[in-house]
């Protein structure tokens, strides 16, 4: 017998706020969290700016020993787990401490921990390599470090699926606590690579948005003149929860996750397949799974990268998914606003799909300007619209041909 699963907190830091709140607020304005990079001299890169976390202060979530020996993406996760888990009024010694898990995917983990270090044996021999420099820069040291945060037994492990390591682990949870082996999950996405060697690798593959003069108009999915997309960093974490569990405790149900889709390409590297194949499997599984019709969706929150041929076929996709309803629903990419987060975008973007059902508003697609014939559904163009939303999918596709699709929908009893 398999049991319903809710989400009854959501924690964030993003490149337009420090919180749920403060993103929510800056997405709804349609304000850019693009700009010049400030963390290191990009003047030689081709590609000069990007969606940075702004003010962030680790010191309000962590020890001052303990910033010293975490890699920034570690304190973004860890930041954005103690917000949602604070959001979802969890007293963890109130829990089965063995059926509390904790799940966060990291598309790159701990890069600017490496690079540090590697200048640091370049100029000063292997003497000067920090103790802590494997457990600052490992992936799975988010899941790690924040179940001892909470004592959190269950399971725990991080995904790394690039652009879907966020979605596939929030995915992970569902079904971990749909079918009886976990009652309470920390899930999500932590990424901060907006490093030398992150932006240079980038730059090289020619994926980057090159619109140094305009920054802030740089990330426009679906729009005609889109170059590229903007890399941006953060975490998006959510606490899902067993039903019975969350009414049990009196917990404020945000929302409910009733299907899960993951497929892989197995075509190329980077580009999609044709048509978006592989996004069109995961999307009908994760439907069939939340026994939902097409038709019944209201809301896709795109994976949306601003990129000519993820937009091509992520839209090519919906069409075949939807067919004629396709047209009747909205579609928003929020990375027009925060950049793409890469393993912490399915996270984020989960996140930001469950706000657009609770507040009932969907946020827009930025610098859409000029129509791309073969991009022609709603994409919520310019500005937040009012809407009820009944079911909301939320897509992730990475690197390698990962696909992920969740499938979120109005909490409702039975």
């Amino acid at each position: 017998m398999t049991r319903r699963v809710i989400v009854s907190g959501v924690g964030m830091i993003t490149p337009v706020g420090n919180t749920a709140e403060e993103t929510w607020s800056a997405l709804i304005s349609g304000r850019s969290g693009v700009g010049r990079i400030t963390k290191f001299d990009a003047s030689d890169f081709s590609t000069r700016f990007a969606a940075e976390i702004k003010d962030f202060k680790p010191e309000n979530y962590l020890e001052k020993k303990d910033i010293r020996r975490m890699d920034l993406f570690l304190q973004y996760a860890i930041a954005a787990s103690v917000m949602a888990v604070q959001d979802a009024g969890i007293k963890t010694e109130g829990i089965e401490s063995e059926r509390f898990g904790v799940i966060i995917g990291s598309g790159i983990g701990g890069i600017s921990t490496i690079e540090e270090q590697h200048m640091k044996l370049i100029h000063g021999g292997p003497g000067k390599i920090s103790p802590f420099f494997v457990p600052m820069m490992i992936s799975n040291i988010a899941s790690g470090q924040v179940s001892m945060r909470f004592g959190a037994k269950g399971p725990n492990y991080s995904t790394v699926s690039a652009c879907a390591s966020g979605s596939h682990a929030i995915g992970d949870a569902f079904r971990w606590i749909k079918y009886g082996d976990a009652d309470v999950i920390i899930a999500g996405g932590a990424e901060a690579a907006i490093t030398p060697m992150s932006v240079g690798g980038f730059c090289s593959m020619r994926a980057l948005s090159q619109r140094n003069d305009e920054p802030e108009r740089a990330s426009r999915p679906f729009d005609r003149m889109r170059d590229g997309f903007v890399l941006g960093e953060g975490a998006g974490i959510v606490v899902l929860e067993e039903l019975n569990h969350a009414l049990q405790r009196g917990a404020r149900i945000l929302g409910e996750v009733v299907g899960y889709g993951m497929t892989a390409d197995a075509y190329h590297i980077t580009a999609p397949a044709p048509e978006g194949e592989g996004a069109v499997r995961a999307m009908m599984l994760s439907l069939k799974e939340g026994n939902v019709a097409p038709e019944d969706v209201d809301y896709i929150n795109a994976h949306g990268t601003s990129t000519e041929l993820n937009d091509k076929f992520e839209t090519a996709a919906v069409k075949r998914v939807f067919k004629s309803h396709a047209k009747n629903l909205m579609i928003s990419s929020s990375k027009s606003m925060t950049g793409h987060l890469l393993g912490a975008a399915g996270g984020i973007e989960f996140g930001i799909t469950l706000l657009a059902i609770v507040n009932r508003c969907v946020p827009p697609t930025i610098n859409y300007e000029y129509p791309d014939p073969e991009c022609d559904l709603d994409y919520v163009p310019n500005a937040a619209r009012t809407a009820d939303i009944g079911y909301a999918i939320s897509n992730s596709f990475g690197f390698g041909g990962q696909n992920a699709c969740l499938v979120l929908k109005n909490y409702a009893p039975d």
